[in-house]
């Protein structure tokens, strides 16, 4: 038996994250084939594993079969995601999908009221694109391109409008008019008032459901039928306005994500055959040449190849200083060129540019649903029926026992309202959305309400060492000099190491020129893989390495040099002996440096809950447990391969509770993909980092590790009090409204009120800023 591991995102054309089903399909399909044992799917890695039997099946024919199956399943199943026009309220979300879900060849359906999105996926050979498409628009919706600022402006002047009206009815029974003018004026606010609920409701009707529209719309008239124009007119009025302040709460929402997509520049500035000019960004391919100046934003990814200049970087990584760019540094599309003009190479075309990236993942973390959603949609589902009828109940049963009909008519239309889940519906989406469009502006990629209210109820954090806690690159921290000074031993390491580009020799010549030194670079230089370097400074011989190194010379060292050696080592650095001539002149002790500000993070991470904090790295006990005590951790696990890495995550799951790995998306994948929550750092400059996480920090910044976490936190702190707020007030209305101590208008003023007060906390997210921390405050 042999092992082969196919792409699947060469093998299957489709996104496997988010489908699946179709990866369920390729791999029985796959594991049907003749001399095929075994098939594993990696979706978050993008690995297909399948263990074969070679004389059976080649791994050669086995690839060319998994490309066929994998062709046709995309082409069979097709998935969408459309913009819908007239999506204005959360029954309309089960309206369609209840819907959508009853057509023959629908395999499944989700939509997003937050974002107006509808994600579908349906089998071609049992239903038509066309026959989706207009079942939608059967139900009076439309597909549309993105459009920001939504319909609120619309309702909020119909409210408006019936409110006028409501007024001018109340002030007309005051003044001495007809006595029909008041009633008139009533019944006239019953238009703009139920214009947007009674369409709603009728949407809902043809698909056969009842919703929260229905239910206000039926109340109102019922007010009507008992000649209580003036409370179906109030009713009306508020219901309406609260409409409308969902829908400004929801589009102030998505215009945080939108906002977004506005940074992506249409058009760049191209030099073909030395001429400059403007074309579409779609039309550039990698390796051209783009020039952009000062107060322009950069239209793609690229190298810069001339011109120096600082570029404003907050709306990929969130750094609030602008950043010094000159050749060689990387560039990102979206970004803010500030100073000097620059000449940049294209490394990736415009729909694959970091920011087409974050663009594409938020839309989609948008359209995902969390838990509190999910649960909030069962709840509503079924209550909508159940108040209606409650309602039918109170309708039919006090009259029986001599309450009069009129009076039962009365609670009973105030029960509609009483119990009706508006606030309830509403009470998760526009958290979610608000805080993962917080999120996006500081530079954190959060791929979806689940994630982020897992963020909030994070126990333990598993953190990778190299290039997470530490910068991940070494840095000169101790010199030991025997008989000369320390800048002598530099100095004479530096020279030899100019030329060099490994990462030891680099931070020897970085710490001479930090002590301005004076550094003329050696002749005759030799690299000892594995062992060091020599070379000739000022016509004497000079060995740079290991102990080994140095004895393979003939030389022997003298006895503190071991000791040394050993001294620094148990101190967790690297030690390099300098040797010129026949006299070791010291050893130079380098170490990979915690970040700036690691242990203020990591101690945030305390006070935001956090229970314990564990180091999971590769590198050696002796090497990882000084950093660990320096940054105060609770358990250190060294010498770690990936899939050890894996093992330890598991443990900490059953042991701890709910663990977020923080890692490089790369080596650390595996670990990332079975914690409870995966988070990559520094996902601005990594291919793989914002496909392989469920959290992307766009920057080497510790400190937003810290800052999702307390967004996490105060994410699920909002959605609680929303549904605290919301099933309180349904509770209290349903209490007082059946023995008759509420009134209608009483009813009305409390159920919108609710609705309100849930939009506005959830927006609150938006301006959300984590709480001083303790330990900076002191």
């Amino acid at each position: 038996m042999v092992t082969k591991e196919l792409d699947l995102p060469t093998i299957l054309p489709i996104d496997a994250r988010a489908c699946e089903r179709c990866v369920a399909d390729l791999r029985q399909l796959l594991s049907r084939l003749d001399g095929v044992e075994d098939v594993t799917v990696d979706p978050a890695r993008g690995i297909l594993t399948v263990r074969l039997d070679p004389a059976r099946i080649p791994p050669s024919s086995l690839e060319r079969a998994a490309r066929r199956l994998g062709n046709a399943i995309a082409r069979r199943f097709r998935h969408e995601v459309l913009e819908l026009e007239g999506l204005d309220c959360q029954d309309c979300v089960l309206v369609l999908e209840h819907t959508l879900v009853r057509l023959p060849g629908i395999r499944s359906v989700s939509v997003q009221y937050t974002s107006s999105r509808l994600w579908i996926e349906y089998d071609r050979e049992e239903v038509s694109r066309r026959a989706v498409l207009k079942r939608i628009q059967a139900l009076g919706y439309q597909i549309r391109e993105v459009t920001l600022g939504g319909d609120h402006k619309q309702e909020l002047g119909f409210s408006f409008l019936a409110g006028f009206l409501t007024l001018a009815g109340w002030l007309a029974g005051l003044l001495p008019l007809p006595q029909w003018a008041s009633p008139a004026l009533f019944i006239a606010a019953y238009i703009p008032g139920a214009w947007f609920p009674l369409a709603a409701s009728v949407k809902a009707l043809r698909a056969r459901r009842v919703d929260m529209d229905l239910l206000m719309v039926v109340a109102a008239f019922g007010a009507g039928v008992l000649n209580r124009w003036a409370e179906g007119a109030i009713l009306l009025f508020l219901f309406s306005l609260g409409h409308a302040m969902e829908s400004y709460a929801m589009t102030r929402a998505r215009q945080a994500i939108e906002a977004v997509v506005r940074l992506m520049p249409r058009e760049a500035r191209v030099r073909r055959d030395g001429v400059e000019g403007v074309v579409p960004v779609d039309e550039v391919k990698p390796g051209e040449v783009i020039v952009v100046h000062p107060g322009e934003r950069i239209p793609l990814d690229g190298e810069v190849i001339e011109g120096i200049s600082s570029v404003d970087q907050a709306p990929i990584t969130g750094e609030s200083l602008p950043v010094p760019k000159e050749p060689r540094d990387m560039v990102f599309a979206g970004t803010l060129n500030l100073d000097g003009v620059l000449e940049v190479r294209v490394t990736r075309p415009s729909r694959e540019t970091t920011l087409a990236r974050i663009v594409t993942l938020v839309r989609e973390a948008s359209a995902q649903k969390s838990p509190s959603q999910k649960f909030t949609e069962r709840v509503a589902r079924y209550l909508v029926p159940a108040v209606l009828s409650a309602a039918a109940s109170v309708l039919a049963i006090p009259p029986l026992f001599g309450v009069p009909f009129h009076e039962a008519f009365y609670r009973a239309m105030t029960l509609l309202i009483a119990a009706s889940p508006c606030a309830l519906a509403i009470a998760t989406p526009v958290a979610v959305l608000s805080a993962i469009g917080r999120a996006a502006m500081s530079g954190v990629l959060v791929k979806g309400g689940t994630h982020l209210e897992e963020a909030g109820a994070i126990d333990v954090v598993a953190l990778d060492k190299t290039g997470t806690l530490t910068l991940g690159e070494p840095k000169v921290v101790e010199v030991v000099s025997y008989g000369v000074r320390e800048e002598e031993v530099l100095r004479v390491a530096a020279a030899v190491e100019w030329r060099s580009h490994h990462p030891l020799a680099r931070a020897i010549v970085a710490a001479a020129q930090e002590r301005g030194l004076e550094i003329s670079p050696a002749h005759d230089v030799q690299v000892v893989a594995g062992k060091g370097i020599l070379g000739v400074v000022g016509g004497s011989p000079v060995a740079i390495g290991t102990a080994e190194l140095i004895e393979g010379l003939g030389i022997n060292l003298p006895a503190r040099v071991p000791a040394d050696i050993a001294q620094l080592q148990d101190s967790g650095k690297i030690a390099v002996i300098v040797l010129w001539g026949r006299q070791v002149l010291g050893i130079i002790g380098l170490a990979d440096q915690p970040r700036t500000r690691a242990r203020e993070a990591l101690d945030r991470l305390r006070e935001f809950g956090v229970r314990r904090l564990v180091i999971l790295t590769g590198d050696s006990p002796k090497v990882a447990e000084p950093i660990g005590a320096t940054l105060g951790v609770d358990e250190i696990r060294a010498g770690l391969l990936p899939e050890e890495k894996v093992k330890a995550v598991k443990e900490l799951l059953a042991r701890e509770g709910r663990v977020a790995m923080v890692g490089d998306g790369v080596n650390d994948g595996p670990a990332l993909a079975v914690a409870t929550l995966g988070i990559v750092m520094g996902a601005s400059g990594a291919e793989v980092a914002l496909e392989s996480a469920d959290i992307a920090l766009m920057d080497d910044d510790l400190g937003k590790l810290s800052y999702v976490i307390g967004l996490g936190r105060a994410t699920r702190r909002v959605i609680l009090q929303n549904l605290a707020l919301a099933l309180g007030v349904i509770v209290l209305l349903v209490l007082t409204t059946v023995p008759g101590v509420l009134t209608l208008p009483a009813a009305v003023f409390l159920h919108e009120g609710s609705t309100v007060l849930v939009a506005l906390n959830g927006l609150r997210l938006l301006a959300y800023q984590p709480r001083e921390s303790r330990a900076s405050s002191r």
